[in-house]
Formats: structure tokens, sequence, C-alpha cells
């Protein structure tokens, strides 16, 4: 699959889509648990979720597809689609380039789901002040404490030490952030016991009812 054509002008943003599906964007620190209640979601509701997939501009793995995992594309490209508005975030990590588009997003909307933006502190500032995006719904996971994060990220026993201690400094400041007037969440989930965490999210996705909150 081709990566959406880069138009001459930005496209029109299909709101009407956009707010019938609210997006949903989910933060928080590396071990807060966001896989692992995400999965359990879109489990439990095969058919209402979507994620959308990034453009990246870095080379494709073995194995990797695309418009599966990612839509990959040149520098240039992308850079034209920045200068166009057509990303609703974006970012440059380790000399490349990603980026989530509108685009990506609305298609999601269009099939009849509601999209979930899995995505960083810097991403989700990018899209809470977006000039023209429809306002997503924030949701921001959060552990209990960074002593509890910490003791989650050693028992993984997957990264090194340099490692850990990049994700503990990082954790601390999206956690202030959350905690500070500038953010944009609407609901903060604490997650020390998964079941308790998992229904406040859910109950926040979709209703108490299982419908997907407007």
């Amino acid at each position: 699959m081709a990566p959406p054509p880069i138009p001459s002008s930005p496209n029109p943003i299909d709101t009407a889509a956009l707010v019938s599906h609210r997006p949903i964007v989910i933060s928080g620190p590396s071990g807060a648990g966001k896989s692992t209640i995400l999965k359990r979601l879109f489990a439990e509701f095969p058919d209402k979720f979507g994620f959308s997939v990034s453009h990246t501009t870095r080379a494709p793995r073995a194995g990797e597809e695309d418009g599966r995992e990612y839509h990959f594309t040149t520098k240039e490209k992308f850079l034209e689609l920045v200068e166009q508005g057509g990303f609703i975030e974006h970012a440059q990590f380790g000399g490349n380039h990603y980026g989530t588009s509108i685009r990506a997003v609305e298609e999601i909307a269009e099939r009849g789901r509601v999209c979930i933006l899995d995505i960083e502190m810097e991403g989700v500032k990018q899209v809470a002040s977006h000039p023209t995006f429809p306002r997503p719904r924030f949701l921001f996971l959060t552990p209990p404490s960074m002593e509890a994060l910490e003791a989650r990220l050693r028992g993984r026993a997957s990264d090194s030490e340099d490692a850990i201690q990049k994700r503990l400094k990082q954790a601390k400041v999206e956690m202030e952030f959350a905690n500070s007037g500038d953010a944009p969440h609407d609901k903060v989930v604490v997650n020390e016991d998964l079941d308790t965490a998992y229904r406040e999210v859910r109950e926040f996705i979709v209703g108490k009812d299982g419908g997907a909150e407007a």
C-alpha cells in the first residue's frame, strides 16, 4: 500500500466524521501500562477502534510492510507535508522523522471507528494546539509512583541501566506536565491495580453502557 498522496494544498478536514467518531489521545510514561490496557480494550471491542498508520522517513525493517507498520516516505515528501499542515503531530528521533497525518486519522473515522492515538508528551501538546483539527479527548495513564514505575521497568529485564534511567527521567517530566495547568488531559488514570485502571479507561472511552462517548 502506497502512502496517502501528498496534495498540492492541504485537504479540508472531514470534521463530521471526526466529531461523530472523536479520536482518543492516550499518553503516559513507558511502563505505565498503555499497551496492556489498549490490547484489552481492542479485544473487548474489536470493531469499535483503530490505530492510525504513521508516516516515517526511516527505512523499513525486515518483515515490515508499507501501509501496515508505517507509511514509509522520503524526507523531502515528509517535510512537504509538514509545510502543508498535513500532520496533527510530528517529531524527529535518531535522525528520522515520524508523524501522524490528518488523513490517516480521518480514514479511521470514515470507517466508523474511533481512532486511538498513543503518542508522546510533545505530540500531545501539538495535537492540543492544532489550529484546525477538531479537539480529541485526552487521557493520561500514570503509575502510582516513581518507585512503582522503576520496579516495573526493572521487572521487564529487557532494558539496560542507561535506558531505565532515561525512561525514569522522561517519566518524571511527563507526570509533572500531566499534573500542571498546561496539560490538556480530560482524565488521568492511576494504574495501581490493572483491573481497576482498565475499568476507568474503558468507562472514559466507551461509557458505562459500552457505547462510544461523544
